[in-house]
């Protein structure tokens, strides 16, 4: 192939190279956004991302479990509302030996969280006694019932009653609101939980809104390249394709 055919193969090449770079650095900002159960844990006096599962996050005596119920995507973060120290939530509850106290905030969030026609329960904070080698997931069970689908946290004390960490095609303006704070009454009493452990696992109901990638981000990244791999091939078997003619 000469010099004179083969410029125009390259422009064209690094052009397409260029538009696939540029699909793949806008593309997350493109985040699905999730409704969602989120896993924290109280260090510090703030709520921080809890890195295991419940089922494998075992809490120390003294420590304090956080669960908020919120629409989010990757640039979101949605603590619950409130924090409440763990004296707050049990300071009145007396230890006991052999067992440990872990206090429990969960927050259902707001109505803007909801999917349609939902109505979240006011938030609440319990001290929870269980035994010493009792993981969150045992702790949250004191909550109420859990609902768990394929491992994950999908409803807690009977909300939501369906779905499971569903995808939200359009965020509404009150979701994207800034969270405001919320008041919890410390509780007066100080159940015990269950000692069953439910099958809940996983930071977050939705692991793509909090960690990784969001599964829409993945499948932009999957179809630019394959379009850029099969753009490649063809301007290679058409170069050589015009080389064999021009020999």
């Amino acid at each position: 192939m000469s010099p004179v055919r083969r410029a125009p193969l390259r422009v064209v090449l690094a052009a397409l190279v260029a538009a696939c770079l540029s699909a793949l650095t806008i593309a997350p900002a493109h985040a699905a956004a999730y409704r969602y159960w989120g896993f924290y844990q109280l260090s510090d006096g703030a709520w921080t991302f809890a890195q295991k599962g419940p089922d494998q996050t075992t809490p120390k005596d003294g420590s304090v479990d956080g669960w908020r119920f919120a629409v989010a995507d990757e640039a979101s973060t949605r603590y619950p509302r409130a924090v409440l120290t763990f004296d707050q939530v049990c300071g009145t509850t007396p230890a006991e030996a052999g067992k440990k106290r872990v206090g429990l905030v969960v927050d259902f969030g707001r109505p803007a969280d909801a999917a349609a026609g939902g109505t979240p329960p006011e938030p609440k904070a319990l001290c929870t006694v269980v035994a010493t080698d009792a993981t969150s997931a045992v702790v949250l069970a004191a909550a109420g019932d859990v609902r768990t689908e394929k491992g994950f946290v999908c409803g807690v004390d009977g909300y939501p009653t369906s779905d499971c960490g569903g995808p939200v095609k359009e965020v509404s303006p009150e979701a994207k609101a800034a969270d405001q704070p919320v008041t919890i009454a410390a509780p007066a009493a100080s159940p015990s939980a269950s000692a069953s452990t439910p099958a809940a696992s996983g930071t977050d109901v939705a692991a793509a809104p909090t960690s990784g990638t969001s599964g829409g981000t993945v499948a932009a990244y999957v179809i630019a390249g394959l379009v850029l791999l099969a753009l490649i091939g063809y301007l290679l078997v058409r170069s050589r394709s015009r080389a064999r003619q021009d020999g």
